[in-house]
């Protein structure tokens, strides 16, 4: 029973506040996403980044160890998925990067600090920071068809990241005055990010349920399995350990779609596997992180 109300007290607050943003669309409010996600992603996450790999006091080479694994797991699971889909004859351009890089952002940062605390987090932006890297490099060049993936270097969350870990190494702090004010900035990024999911898939008119659905099975026990294996050889320690299929399970993530429709990749079948995929998340990341705390 314990068990149960702690992980109902971690994944709760999570999912009421997607809903609250579900709800907002549904009774027929305004809610400009493009801006919103811009803010969270150019000033709110960027300074979360920052200040959670600056104030972290988890040694670096643990870090490093979590970069490694988490790079390892998500080529895994992009080997697994482009055999997937030349097996079953499926467009690589439509759903190669949906099914390899997961929600990380919206989900899995606030699950890792509900859950695990603030070393929690520190080691989530890690590895949300290398499947963003990965996302709008490969996955961009991916869903466009080509083209130079080389615009991520300006990206704020790369910038963000970069920042941080030199900072991490350095032993170096800002500011009192900049911290705080990063701090307040950082507050931004989970509430905007969970509000902006709900209004996503409320937004979202999905197609074909069932293959949706089947798609998003294979891939939840696909990653879960990959990031435990590579996580357990590469001995990481438990809340690291934790943290990496935590993330590495979260739903097909929702930029996935705004890239399908930007690029005509058939939207309809990847808002399918945002809208399936998320559903079955309520349900799935309970149950995972029954084992983790």
């Amino acid at each position: 029973m314990n068990l149960v109300l702690t992980v109902l007290e971690i994944v709760a607050p999570v999912f009421l506040l997607a809903g609250i943003g579900f709800a907002w669309v549904r009774l027929g409010h305004e809610y400009r996403i493009n801006f919103v996600t811009k803010l969270a992603m150019t000033l709110g996450t960027p300074a979360l980044i920052f200040t959670a790999l600056m104030q972290t006091e988890i040694d670096p080479s643990a870090l490093t160890s979590l970069s490694l694994a988490t790079a390892a797991a998500y080529a895994a699971v992009c080997l697994v998925f482009f055999v997937i889909l030349k097996l079953r004859g499926l467009n690589l351009r439509s759903y190669l990067a949906p099914l390899t890089f997961g929600n990380t952002g919206n989900l899995g940062l606030p699950l890792a600090l509900f859950a695990f605390g603030d070393t929690g987090l520190s080691y989530a932006v890690v590895v949300f920071a290398i499947m963003a890297i990965g996302s709008f490099t490969f996955g961009l060049w991916l869903v466009s068809g080509g083209g130079s993936p080389v615009a991520v270097l300006k990206d704020p969350i790369l910038l963000g990241t970069l920042a941080g870990t030199l900072f991490l190494v350095m032993g170096w702090q800002t500011p009192t005055f900049l911290t705080n004010t990063l701090e307040l900035i950082a507050q931004l990024a989970i509430p905007l990010m969970l509000l902006t999911l709900g209004v996503a898939v409320a937004r979202l008119r999905p197609a074909g349920f069932l293959p949706a659905l089947g798609m998003s099975l294979v891939k939840l026990v696909a990653s879960v399995a990959l990031a435990l294996g590579i996580g357990l050889a590469l001995k990481l320690e438990p809340v690291a350990l934790a943290v990496l299929v935590v993330q590495l399970s979260t739903p097909v993530a929702v930029s996935n779609y705004l890239l399908a429709e930007k690029y005509d990749t058939d939207p309809n079948a990847v808002a399918g596997l945002v809208v399936v995929s998320t559903l079955l998340s309520v349900l799935a990341l309970p149950v995972i992180l029954a084992f983790f705390v």
